[in-house]
């Protein structure tokens, strides 16, 4: 995956989570079908991105701005390397209004990672 690859996660009608890929358990995963699970999973595997996107996700109204997340410990052009790290995995969206950036998940990510991940198939 190219460093500015941005993965798509389809949603269907209705808003039900479509992953990008079978279910783990559907079978062997396509060469692409892995690289697109790895780059979402590797982009959280990083613990500030971690908190950065948990953050985000349990945040009231479904959103954050920049000056409410940033406290994770970090400098804050690392903490806006992380969240282009995670934009870049498909995993957040972000909004300029005036100065600050609003972030979101990206709509129906985590369900669409849990269902990649669903061992019932």
């Amino acid at each position: 995956m190219s460093k500015s690859e941005v993965v798509e996660l389809p949603v269907l009608q209705g808003g039900d989570a479509v992953p990008c890929c079978p279910p783990i358990t559907a079978g062997e995963l396509s060469p692409a079908d892995a690289e697109k699970m790895a780059g979402m999973f590797k982009a959280l595997s990083d613990p500030v991105r971690l908190r950065l996107f948990s953050k985000i996700a349990s945040h009231p109204g479904g959103e954050a701005c920049v000056c409410d997340i940033a406290d994770v410990g970090v400098s804050q052009p690392t903490v806006s390397h992380h969240l282009k790290k995670l934009r870049e995995a498909g995993l957040l969206t972000s909004e300029r209004r005036g100065t600050w950036v609003y972030y979101q998940v990206a709509p129906s990510v985590v369900a669409a990672m849990a269902a990649l991940l669903d061992l019932r198939g």
